[in-house]
């Protein structure tokens, strides 16, 4: 299974290098040496740089904008205690506390302020602790509070 860490995104610059759009937040994704699929081949990071706080790297060969950036989900590290990838959370069945179901995970977007849960209903939920109060990967469960809905 691969996991997408981000995308090329514009040119940085005249020799090759881009600014990585939707960026994992991981920074030794990018680093010098590292190697990553992009458009579903290996490329090795020749060059890597921040520049207004986004990765800007420069690959080993010219890739397309836009291509995503994958790692293989082998080489991800184990998530900390109480931690998840996003990618983990979606498909999974997401409850309010008393039962009522609200949906299933469809997307985990990045919001100004924090992460959001996009149900396949159409909710929103922040992904914050006063809202979610259990992420269950065994059972396939987010149990959240009442009153972050909007109905």
């Amino acid at each position: 299974m691969r996991v997408r860490v981000g995308k090329v995104g514009k040119p940085h610059g005249l020799d090759g290098a881009f600014v990585v759009e939707e960026a994992s937040e991981d920074p030794e994704r990018f680093a010098e040496g590292a190697t990553l699929l992009v458009g579903g081949e290996p490329a090795r990071i020749v060059e890597s740089k921040r520049a207004g706080g986004r990765p800007v790297i420069r690959l080993d060969r010219e890739t397309e904008r836009g291509a995503a950036i994958e790692l293989e989900r082998s080489e991800l590290p184990e998530p900390g205690e109480g931690e998840y990838y996003a990618f983990q959370l979606v498909g999974l069945e997401v409850e309010e506390v008393g039962g009522e179901r609200l949906g299933r995970v469809a997307e985990v977007s990045s919001g100004p302020a924090n992460d959001v849960l996009e149900l396949d209903t159409g909710i929103a939920l922040p992904l914050v602790d006063a809202c979610v109060q259990e992420v269950d990967l065994a059972v396939g469960r987010i149990l959240v509070q009442p009153g972050f809905t909007d109905g």
